[in-house]
């Protein structure tokens, strides 16, 4: 009789309290029983290998990702023909899904211009989080320290305005999300004109600026959507406010814009008056009040200038000055001024009405200009507020300009 083989047995055998899964393995065979926990092991050794390359993946990722949005970036400045860009560091931000540029230049290729179109410290594009609670994804861009350059020039060459730059394209190229707010801190908008015979630079600093809800995130029913609120100090030293209310979707422009300017000293501004009146203010205080109303490109408006305490006119000095007919000028423009001035307030000044289209020539009234400052002179002086408004509000509140005959004594003031 043939006998069954030892291992035949051995598989067979089942011994009390083992269990029956597990092979019993065979004297000197060297093999090693399988254990649970090893597997478990090997699972989580491999899970960390994975987690390790990826890590190291993001980290390449994360190093190269700064020099590729600078060339991204590089290369969306240098697509203007008429404006070449330059940037300084980009800076990655990740946990809040952002990124910042550095030392941000735009300057005009034609001509010879001194000083860029724009230049920032620091631009920074951001998501907003808020927006998200309402199912839009949106950003906001911030400024840190931007400088705006226009400058005049008899050469077209010469002159820097910005036109026919696709700005708003070009910003929607470095942000691949809808900017939905923006925010200014500490600009400065300049005036130049190199080419008069004593440089002009008539400029607002420390230029404060938000603009909210470009996306209509909040009220998709009210016709004016976005604000924009700002404020500075011209030549250092004069409280500029302005704020306006637009609907960013309508064909047409339309939008309600109001701004004021309050206690400028006018020999700060000579070389400009200078330069475009052929004139110097010896002393006086200059207030300006504007405010327009556009509805689907139809403009109306008007513009308050104010001087106090105002003289352009000095008999010694002006004599000192050998232009004689800038003399003569001189006195011309400081005697109608001292002769339609407003006694009581020591104040100069005017209502000038105006009405155009967005896309077509606009017009001043200049009989109701005229009448304006006789009004001024002999009737009331105007006061640096908006019509309409409160007569003891200090804050710019929006009305409807509502203009009506400029000489009729019982108009508002």
């Amino acid at each position: 009789m043939k006998l069954p083989s030892l291992r035949h047995n051995v598989q067979n055998h089942r011994a009390p309290g083992n269990l029956s899964t597990q092979e019993v393995p065979m004297p000197g065979s060297g093999s090693k029983p399988r254990l649970p926990g090893r597997k478990r092991r090997r699972i989580w050794r491999r899970l960390g290998l994975c987690l390790l390359f990826l890590g190291i993946l993001l980290g390449i990722g994360r190093a190269i990702l700064p020099w590729a949005v600078r060339g991204y970036v590089n290369r969306t400045l240098a697509r203007n023909p008429l404006y070449e860009g330059r940037i300084g560091e980009v800076r990655i931000h990740l946990l809040r899904g952002a990124y910042s540029i550095d030392d941000v230049r735009l300057n005009k290729t034609t001509g010879n211009v001194p000083v860029p179109l724009f230049a920032a410290k620091s631009v920074d594009f951001a998501l907003e989080w808020k927006p998200l609670l309402h199912r839009r994804l949106v950003g906001r861009v911030l400024m840190e320290q931007p400088e705006l350059n226009f400058v005049d020039a008899p050469d077209a060459g010469e002159a820097q305005t910005g036109v026919g730059g696709p700005w708003l394209l070009l910003l929607k190229d470095l942000f691949p999300f809808q900017i939905n707010s923006a925010v200014i801190q500490d600009g400065s908008i300049h005036f130049r004109a190199y080419q008069a015979a004593q440089p002009v630079d008539v400029y607002i600093s420390t230029f404060q600026a938000t603009i909210d809800n470009l996306g209509n995130i909040l009220d998709e029913t009210k016709p004016l959507v976005a604000t924009v609120q700002a404020s500075g100090l011209v030549m250092d030293q004069a409280r500029f406010e302005y704020q306006m209310t637009l609907d960013p979707f309508s064909y047409r422009p339309t939008f309600h814009m109001a701004l004021r300017l309050l206690g400028l000293d006018v020999t700060k501004i000579n070389n400009l008056a200078l330069a475009y009146g052929k004139f110097a203010f010896k002393r006086g205080w200059f207030d300006l009040v504007l405010e327009t109303d556009v509805k689907e490109g139809q403009i109306t408006g008007y513009a308050k200038p104010l001087f106090r305490n105002l003289q352009v006119f000095s008999l010694g000095q002006d004599l000192a000055e050998d232009n004689v007919l800038q003399f003569f000028w001189q006195a011309l423009v400081g005697g109608a001024t001292g002769l339609l001035k407003n006694y009581s307030r020591d104040q100069f000044g005017t209502l000038i009405p105006f009405t155009g289209d967005a896309t077509g020539a606009n017009s001043a009234d200049i009989f109701a200009t005229l009448g304006n400052i006789l009004r001024n002179a002999f009737v009331r002086a105007y006061l640096p507020r908006l019509e309409g408004g409160p007569p003891s509000a200090d804050a710019i509140v929006f009305q409807p300009p509502e203009i009506s005959d400029p000489i009729s004594p019982g108009d508002a003031l």
